[in-house]
């Protein structure tokens, strides 16, 4: 919902000639989380069907959670103050955003390799 939400700004931002980083950081707000919770679907679906540890399952289902959540909160704000996350060094705006990308690529990692764990033990 967040990401169809964010489409507001992302058009705003287009219509008032913001500069080009901040109209694409509102695309990525935009286009990513929608695919995050298509992701979060369609683990959903899955996981009874995977043949592993309800640890297992949880693990997934908690790392997808903290991953969207740690996107929902860092790409708007990126898009919101103009920095890109990508390193820790500049203002208290610029650290936080740069930890939200960091703990949202961790767990996505982690949900990654818990799934491609999950299906090959269910072959």
């Amino acid at each position: 919902m967040f990401g169809l939400l964010y489409g507001a700004p992302y058009g705003r931002a287009i219509n008032r000639n913001a500069p080009a980083h901040i109209i694409h950081s509102w695309r990525v707000a935009h286009a990513s989380l929608p695919i995050g919770a298509i992701l979060m679907f369609a683990a959903a679906a899955l996981l009874s069907s995977f043949a592993v540890a309800a640890q297992v399952k949880w693990f997934i289902t908690i790392t997808l959670i903290v991953s969207v959540y740690a996107f929902c909160l860092s790409l708007p704000l990126a898009a919101i103050t103009g920095y890109r996350g990508l390193s820790s060094s500049g203002p208290f705006a610029a650290k936080l955003i740069f930890a939200g990308n960091t703990i949202g690529s961790i767990a996505s990692l982690a949900a990654s390799v818990a799934l491609v764990y999950a299906g090959y033990v269910s072959l």
